[in-house]
């Protein structure tokens, strides 16, 4: 409570850098979509060690079998046991799959058992995709309902705004930066709601108890709602500091160093959401 911003004063710089935002978050989805993992849109995928074999050479090998290199998506993932690639291309015969294996495993100079192969159908994504979407619509449900009740309905309105705004600008950055979204990453932007949530509540129940406070004063609903914000400004900003370093740590330590790239696309989508 010992800082004096004014935040209903400088509404419209928050407004117009959020509106921006949201329009380049739109734009980019619009124009390039999301980076679907295989969990969504099915296929095979390849994971070959890195020893003698390159990204060229993993693209010669799916030209040799009349596989598109255009559509395929190839990365290079840094793990415990070493480098490695990973091959990812749309649904295969198994012919074609167990010989792009042994190929990938000639041209890399190790045993085909190294290679490892997963074939995965579109219609697992599409049943992760409606259960979230459920999800989300029930909690979303849950949440204006105790809000109205607690505070009022205007409040529930604003929370659901914000908390739809949280998680567009974090899709917005996945498909800018062009991130792979795989099952685990729509589990943290669902995550990220109960974050922006939070932040929600305190703000509301701060300015729920200073307007009782100063009911019978002449201080403005505005003043009230910068005297709040400025009262709970610095927990916000320990709360969001001390969520974000363990993220870092997952992030960082799990999966940069230690090589658990299974943290990876869960850690990243948190990071993201929470430093939005």
């Amino acid at each position: 409570g010992e800082t004096t911003f004014n935040f209903v004063g400088r509404r419209r710089w928050g407004f117009g850098f959020s509106l921006a935002l949201f329009l380049i978050s739109l734009l980019s989805l619009y124009n390039r979509g999301l980076n679907l993992g295989i969990d969504f849109e099915g296929g095979v995928a390849w994971e070959v060690p890195v020893t003698s074999l390159s990204i060229d050479d993993a693209r010669t090998v799916l030209d040799n079998n009349g596989i598109p290199t255009a559509d395929a998506k190839i990365q290079t993932l840094n793990g415990s046991a070493g480098q490695s690639i990973r091959i990812q291309v749309g649904d295969q015969s198994s012919e074609i799959r167990v010989k792009v294996q042994e190929e990938l495993a000639t041209a890399a100079g190790v045993s085909t058992q190294d290679v490892s192969v997963a074939a995965v159908s579109s219609s697992w994504g599409r049943t992760i995709t409606e259960k979230a979407l459920r999800a989300l619509i029930i909690f979303f449900g849950v949440v204006s309902l105790y809000i109205a009740w607690r505070f009022e309905w205007k409040m529930a309105l604003s929370a659901i705004v914000a908390m739809a705004h949280d998680v567009l600008l974090s899709v917005g950055i996945y498909s800018v930066t062009g991130f792979s979204v795989t099952p685990a990453t729509v589990i943290a932007f669902l995550t990220i709601l109960g974050f922006s949530l939070y932040d929600t509540i305190v703000v509301f129940d701060k300015v729920h108890e200073n307007t009782k406070r100063y009911s019978a004063s002449r201080v403005s609903y505005g003043d009230i709602t910068n005297i709040s914000m400025n009262q709970v400004l610095m927990r916000s900003i320990n709360t969001s500091v001390a969520a974000i370093l363990p993220v870092l740590s997952l992030l960082v330590l799990g999966s940069w160093i230690l090589g658990v790239v299974a943290l990876e696309d869960f850690a990243l989508a948190l990071l993201v959401g929470m430093l939005l």
